[in-house]
């Protein structure tokens, strides 16, 4: 859950498994209600019922701005709410519709300057995002950075490589093997 921060009356998992990926929350005083909602316009939304008041009062919501919003700025782009237009391509794309980009939409995302070349190319580090959507990754928990890199340029199919969990210099793999979309840009860590 973004923006996730310990509260004293609420203990909250996080699961991640080959067989499930689910967030539960249990709240350790039993005053103090909480639900989580997804709105009609998408919106998550946390709210609590405490005392004194007993009414349902909003505690945390996302989307919190434009890039929140999924694929806003479609693919090998990404979104930062600091920059003009908010949409930005990744170094070595261009937009892939100029017209709509000049319109400052840029759900049409971005394309390559130059094609690939299989064992050729090289990446562009990326630092302080959001890592892309991940519905179609392959995820190897066991192998380092050093190896990810080596297994993604042998994959001629490999878009993008990271690691799995970023605590302690980094370890695990992360391989897209499809467009990159739902990238967005981070000002602090």
């Amino acid at each position: 859950m973004p923006e996730v921060r310990q509260i004293d009356y609420m203990t909250y998992n996080f699961t991640e498994n080959r067989d499930e990926i689910a967030y539960t929350f249990l709240m350790t005083n039993q005053t103090i209600q909480s639900r989580l909602t997804v709105s009609s316009s998408g919106a998550l939304e946390r709210f609590t019922w405490t005392p004194p008041s007993y009414a349902w009062r909003q505690l945390w919501f996302i989307p919190k701005d434009d890039c929140d919003l999924y694929t806003l700025c479609g693919s090998y782009s990404h979104c930062d709410t600091n920059t003009s237009p908010t949409c930005n391509c990744i170094r070595g794309f261009d937009p892939r519709n100029l017209q709509e980009w000049m319109l400052r939409d840029g759900s049409s995302g971005c394309e390559r300057r130059t094609q690939l070349s299989c064992g050729g190319d090289g990446f562009t580090r990326l630092r302080k995002i959001k890592l892309p959507d991940t519905t179609s990754v392959i995820v190897d928990r066991s192998i380092s950075t050093k190896e990810c890199k080596k297994r993604c340029l042998k994959d001629c199919n490999c878009t993008a490589f990271a690691n799995a969990d970023i605590r302690k210099g980094g370890s695990g793999c992360v391989i897209w093997t499809e467009e990159l979309f739902d990238i967005r840009n981070y000002v602090a860590g």
